[in-house]
């Protein structure tokens, strides 16, 4: 099972990718957290981003796409992965296509969670609320103006990915809204529709 998730910040992607991880056993590749390993180890694609992310510059396609290529090629992901974070723009999604397609193979399906974003904001808001009210740190990405930062980002350049996979008859659109069963429930019926 080869699949992208989609939403926004706070839409329920890392609990539902946790859910899925241990359904199909595959990983889940998250950019942020791949980015963060090659820096950690000193790859030279790391090292690159590095440069870049302390400099408080975005990492461009090539490094990204470049990450992702030496990470599915690993033998956890010879069944399958989760992308999280990843295609954000057309190009990585245009880029991700010839890269499965070079392998032979190509993704299942792209889930998209799809939120009520006021809502999300409130959501985030109270979390960072109960948090200081409990006398505990708040979270940097629970901050309701890097939250709100985050949610704009994530409007302005990567929900054009949404209809680029829904031409393509990929695209699975989920309500994130439900309870957090509801949601894997919904998934589950998406992804066993596709065996059929």
């Amino acid at each position: 099972m080869r699949m992208i998730l989609l939403g926004p910040p706070g839409a329920g992607k890392g609990t539902q990718a946790a859910r899925l991880v241990a359904r199909y056993n595959i990983p889940q590749l998250s950019t942020g957290d791949m980015l963060r390993a090659a820096m950690a180890a000193g790859t030279p694609v790391g090292l690159a981003a590095k440069e870049l992310v302390e400099s408080g510059k975005l990492v461009p396609d090539d490094v990204v796409v470049g990450i992702i290529r030496d990470r599915i090629e690993e033998k956890d992901a010879e069944n399958g992965f989760i992308l999280d974070g990843f295609p954000r723009t057309i190009a990585q999604a245009d880029a991700l296509g010839e890269m499965l397609a070079e392998k032979g193979v190509a993704l299942d399906a792209v889930i998209e969670l799809r939120v009520d974003q006021s809502k999300l904001v409130d959501r985030i808001m109270k979390r960072a609320e109960e948090a200081k009210a409990a006398g505990q740190p708040v979270r940097k990405d629970d901050d309701p103006e890097v939250f709100k930062d985050r949610l704009d980002a994530f409007n302005r350049d990567t929900a054009i990915v949404v209809p680029y996979y829904e031409k393509a008859g990929l695209l699975k659109v989920i309500d994130g809204m439900q309870s957090i069963d509801a949601v894997t429930q919904a998934i589950e019926l998406e992804l066993s529709a596709l065996d059929e």
